[in-house]
């Protein structure tokens, strides 16, 4: 029996003057290794002026310049399995932080 066929995107747009490209390949690398069976890809956007956004299907669910900085990776796996698969354990990132 095959697995349904993953169907969510998320982009995330970087600020490439202040050289955050490396961070949003990590984000990237590890939303696609938690979320590998539910997520179609992540598409990486240079962006500039200070911007960090992550959208998940249209949907901005993470901005770094309205929220005053980068969300840790933990809350963001929790919004997204929150939006795609809300049944998903996700292991020690579901522990509340202390």
């Amino acid at each position: 029996m095959s697995e349904p066929a993953a169907r969510h995107l998320v982009e995330i747009t970087y600020c490439r003057q202040c050289r955050w490209l490396a961070r949003a390949a990590w984000v990237a690398q590890e939303l696609l290794t938690t979320f590998e069976g539910e997520l179609a890809g992540v598409t990486l956007r240079p962006g500039s002026g200070g911007v960090f956004d992550v959208v998940l299907d249209g949907e901005v669910i993470h901005s770094r310049k309205a929220e005053g900085g980068f969300a840790e990776m933990r809350e963001l796996k929790q919004m997204i399995r929150d939006r795609i698969a809300p049944e998903r354990p996700l292991g020690h990132s579901d522990k509340p932080v202390s």
